[in-house]
């Protein structure tokens, strides 16, 4: 069995989204042939914790956990916060107006910090692994970022060792959408895109999620990009019993609900449909499991549909199918953000294994309705299309009435489960190795 050397910062106990493509893809990776050797963290300070994560790791990958040293409890000394609260990626806040250590913070962070939060990590990460792979050789390398750190480390492993090398790219670089709020100096801009740029030309191979973020990789490095997505597992048996539907008319959103997932129109529209359809009010309710963020809360609050939301805390990753199946709708808000037209959740493979239909907000034209398009397995309506959304959730409501929102198995998603696309990727480590 062939060796591949996978880097990455985020691993069980570690729950999230950003854990879910490497512990799902080394899950397979066996059965074609290769052996995951995983190189993460010991000590992180991981913004979820979700331990019943650690039964997806297969019994042949070779876990390596190194210290790492991050600025995060510092970052929440100086600003008195509690030390279970998460931060948003590259300190910025949620809050509209940002107090002067706020301001500070993400200074410090963007311009002593590149490319990110885990820089002190790189070195001593790439002394421990040259010693390593003396004594243990792999055939391949591949990072995953962000953080993208760890394509440092395996950018001078590739350098020093001449070992075959795949930059994995689950979000953009220097095109995400916070990267303006970091308060970059010329100087420490003219950094960051270096290091993007020596990492897109210097690897042998770069992976990306969804065709936009493709694009855009590939003219910073001017190389073409393969697009290998992002998945999601068959969490049940073919005759295995799944979860009762509610009885109400539920819209739900799994995951965090930040300002920029804000849908003050959806609000707006699902409000006029309170008013317009007799018994919409009394069945419909909007469910948030994750994180909401209080802009959100308000705004559902002024279109009156507080009595028709619930919030559940954030729950283990085993428990989140349950609400996928039982819900009538699920809701997938994507960030409204420069970038929006390349945001592809990983939440929606999720929801395409839980057979559930998709009303998804965002760009009509972009990735994620892209993949619904072929799928056929919901609908995507633009932030501002007001009328276009009451017709959808109206019919979707009307099929909910009539006992008959579908929920039967597409053989179109098959391409999008984990075990399909770790074949994909397989044959593109052999390709790389050649």
């Amino acid at each position: 069995m062939k060796r591949v050397l996978i880097i990455t910062y985020y691993w069980p106990p570690s729950g999230g989204s950003g854990v879910q493509r490497w512990l799902k893809m080394s899950k397979y990776l066996p059965e074609n042939g290769w052996q995951p050797v995983i190189y993460t963290t010991e000590d992180a300070e991981y913004p979820i914790i979700d331990p019943s994560l650690e039964k997806d790791v297969a019994p042949e990958t070779e876990v390596i956990r190194r210290p790492i040293v991050e600025p995060y409890t510092i970052y929440k000394k100086f600003l008195g916060i509690k030390k279970e609260d998460t931060i948003k990626a590259g300190f910025a806040s949620e809050k509209k107006k940002s107090g002067w250590k706020e301001n500070l913070s993400v200074w410090i962070r963007g311009n002593l910090f590149i490319p990110d939060a885990r820089c002190w990590w790189v070195k001593p990460s790439v002394r421990y692994l040259k010693e390593y792979l003396k004594e243990h050789p792999v055939d391949a390398i591949i990072s995953t970022g962000p953080p993208h750190s760890m394509h440092l480390i395996a950018m001078k492993l590739k350098e020093d060792l001449g070992i075959p090398w795949i930059a994995d790219f689950r979000d953009p670089w220097t095109e995400i959408d916070f990267y303006d709020e970091l308060h970059l100096t010329p100087w420490a801009d003219r950094k960051q895109h270096k290091l993007e740029y020596e990492v897109l030309t210097k690897a042998d191979k770069i992976v990306t999620i969804g065709w936009e973020c493709a694009k855009g990789l590939g003219k910073i490095g001017n190389r073409n990009v393969r697009v290998i997505s992002n998945g999601f597992d068959w969490d049940f048996e073919p005759n295995e019993e799944r979860a009762p539907l509610s009885k109400e008319f539920t819209l739900t959103h799994l995951g965090v609900v930040g300002p920029t997932r804000n849908a003050p129109v959806l609000w707006q529209a699902l409000q006029e449909l309170k008013n317009e359809i007799d018994g919409f009010g009394e069945a419909l309710k909007i469910r948030f499991v994750g994180h909401v963020d209080q802009s959100v809360v308000q705004s559902l609050n002024s279109r009156g549909l507080t009595e028709n939301t619930e919030f559940v805390a954030h729950v283990p990753h085993n428990e989140v199918k349950q609400f996928q199946e039982s819900s009538q709708v699920l809701l997938l808000l994507i960030n409204d953000a420069p970038n929006a037209k390349g945001i592809v959740t990983g939440k929606l493979y999720e929801y395409l294994a839980s057979l559930r239909p998709i009303l998804a907000i965002g760009p009509e034209d972009g990735d994620a309705a892209r993949t619904l398009n072929e799928t056929h397995a919901g609908t995507t309506v633009g932030f501002e299309n007001k009328e276009r959304m009451k017709e959808v959730v109206k019919d979707l409501y009307q099929k909910y009435l009539n006992n008959n929102l579908p929920n039967n198995p597409n053989n179109t998603i098959e391409q999008y489960s984990r075990k399909a696309l770790t074949t994909n990727y397989a044959r593109l480590l052999e390709q790389t190795i050649v």
